[in-house]
């Protein structure tokens, strides 16, 4: 039963990513595409721990922690970028 869980959610993740694709590359924006890069990097984290529970190891849920935390400083960068125009001052 799990099994079937698991893909029901690999393939909503996945709709998610195209979803936030295509407003990456149609947002009016740039917060707009700013925010749907962060809303994949959380979606890619998401998928990496469900692979993760798929193949019954750690390391995947440590890769998707790294993932984590790169995500979150590229955000800030990105939000950096849009107040000021510039990220190292």
């Amino acid at each position: 039963m799990i099994a079937y869980a698991l893909i029901f959610a690999f393939a909503c993740y996945c709709a998610a990513l195209l979803f936030n694709l295509y407003r990456v590359v149609k947002a009016p924006g740039v917060t707009d595409r700013v925010l749907a890069l962060d809303t994949m990097a959380i979606n890619a984290i998401a998928l990496i721990v469900l692979f993760g529970i798929y193949e019954g190891t750690a390391l995947f849920f440590e890769a998707s922690i790294l993932y984590a935390m790169t995500g979150f400083v590229a955000t800030v960068a990105f939000a950096k970028f849009i107040l000021r125009g510039d990220i190292i001052e």
